[in-house]
């Protein structure tokens, strides 16, 4: 099976799992940069890439209630666009990542973690989750 990163992006921080060879999906990083300062994330996740011989990217794509995109959807987007003009031959699939912070945090509450660690690590776990359901669908919806 291909390798696969699943990136969970938010305003300060990125969280980062990879998949094995079996397909199964391990966090990795939660990276933090300052509010706004995609650029840095952007370097990391190139990066990243770089390290882990990456060719595709799964990302949560953050859509409202309604199903429809915000601006949230847009950054996460104006992201990707930056990233491929670093990285043009990989490969991005857009994820729905609805509730996968809620699942994080139950996940991480049932595990007895305490509300500090919680908060370093949930976006860890929500890229975990993503990428999990992401290869579980086998719907492979690239954009």
């Amino acid at each position: 099976m291909e390798k696969f990163i699943g990136l969970d992006l938010g305003t300060t921080t990125v969280g980062i799992a990879t998949s094995d060879s079996l397909g199964i999906s391990h966090g990795r990083e939660n990276f933090r940069f300052e509010k706004g300062n995609y650029k840095k994330a952007l370097k990391r996740v190139s990066e990243y890439i770089d390290e882990e011989l990456i060719n595709n990217i799964v990302i949560g794509l953050p859509l409202q209630l309604d199903r429809q995109e915000g601006e949230r959807c847009a950054s996460v987007r104006r992201f990707i666009t930056d990233l491929l003009i670093l990285k043009p031959k990989i490969t991005v699939y857009y994820f729905d990542e609805s509730f996968t912070t809620i699942e994080a945090r139950e996940r991480l509450h049932e595990a007895g973690l305490k509300e500090k660690k919680i908060k370093e690590i949930i976006d860890m776990v929500s890229a975990e989750i993503i990428l999990e359901d992401f290869l579980r669908s086998k719907s492979y919806d690239k954009k």
